[in-house]
């Protein structure tokens, strides 16, 4: 753990009330936000409906912020969401729902321009939303299911709306330890030339995660706007949801071996909100200078490590290649526009 100069998110507003915490991997969200006033703080999260997305909502709402949760089933969203609505309502916070596919570009257009002709800003957007090792698909735009949901959509939802980002504001994209996995393939993005592979083809739309943030960052730092990649840590949630329970359980002894004869500590899961405190660090407690295009977990800036180990801690300096993140950035511009 290291130890952290924090402030509330309205810094214009909080001189004076620093103060210093120790912040790592059992940090949770509300331990991160003690103290936090983010009262007129508005916040983008997709993916608010479950898991580390309802819990990233819960705890900034529960201090007063106002966010938009972007989700695939606003019937199924709104049960999921009863006990985000009632912190909001016990702290003067609030929580707006907006139906979202990240695997269709059209609905992706659709909700960016109802937030563009609404014109209220966000001080922060949380790309949080994600699928994982699913069997080989194609989004309704024809590219391959994980690199067009997890990495496509959010790029194409985050620069519709970039105006609405305020100055000095922040990006906070959620890649995986499973960048460790693969390098992103510009040249086949959609398994066209080659045998498709599930936790491939996942390991690639999280280092595509983790590219775009590096070069939305050295896009947008102009104005005071930053952005960076999140690596949450191991939680049960229902992201493994096309695991059966022997494949799930076979996954976490192959990531302890790994680990073991690697001479690291066993992998531990974490609970949900400690999981998405990295996040909520990112969006609002972290000094956006330090964090600006680094790849982030336990709440910290995590090392660059090059072990060919998967399930090693640390980042893949590939996460960091400025040349391939400009490629990406163009790769993707050029699959929006043949999908248009």
């Amino acid at each position: 753990m290291s130890q952290k100069k924090i402030k509330t998110f309205n810094e214009h507003e909080t001189q004076g009330k620093e103060m210093t915490e120790k912040f790592g991997a059992k940090t949770t969200t509300d331990e991160l936000l003690s103290g936090v006033d983010l009262k007129a703080n508005r916040f983008l999260v997709t993916g608010a409906s479950s898991g580390i997305g309802l819990e990233t909502s819960r705890s900034l709402v529960a201090h007063g912020a106002s966010v938009v949760g972007a989700v695939r089933d606003l019937a199924k969203a709104e049960r999921a969401l009863a006990s985000v609505r009632d912190a909001a309502l016990q702290a003067g916070g609030s929580l707006e729902l907006i139906e979202l596919d990240l695997a269709s570009l059209q609905s992706v257009r659709a909700r960016a321009d109802n937030l563009l002709a609404d014109g209220r800003p966000f001080h922060a957007i949380i790309a949080n939303a994600g699928i994982m090792a699913t069997p080989f698909g194609r989004t309704v735009d024809g590219v391959e299911l994980q690199f067009g949901t997890n990495h496509l959509g959010h790029f194409a939802l985050v620069n519709r709306i970039e105006p609405l980002l305020v100055d000095n504001g922040r990006l906070v994209v959620l890649s995986s330890q499973a960048h460790r996995v693969a390098d992103v393939d510009l040249d086949d993005p959609n398994f066209e030339h080659q045998a498709y592979d599930p936790f491939v083809a996942y390991g690639r739309s999280k280092t595509a995660n983790a590219l775009f943030a590096v070069e939305f960052d050295r896009r947008h730092r102009s104005r005071g706007v930053r952005a960076a990649s999140v690596m949450p840590g191991n939680s049960l949630t229902d992201l493994p949801r096309h695991f059966s329970h022997e494949d799930l359980q076979g996954l976490f002894e192959t990531v302890g071996k790994a680990r073991a004869e690697a001479g690291l500590p066993p992998p531990e899961l974490k609970e949900i909100p400690q999981a998405a405190a990295t996040s909520v660090w990112a969006a609002v407690v972290a000094d956006k200078a330090e964090i600006g295009g680094r790849y982030l977990e336990d709440c910290s800036v995590a090392p660059i490590n090059d072990t060919e180990n998967p399930f090693a801690d640390g980042a893949r300096s590939y996460l960091f290649d400025v040349e391939k993140a400009s490629l990406l950035w163009a790769k993707s511009e050029q699959l929006i526009n043949a999908a248009s």
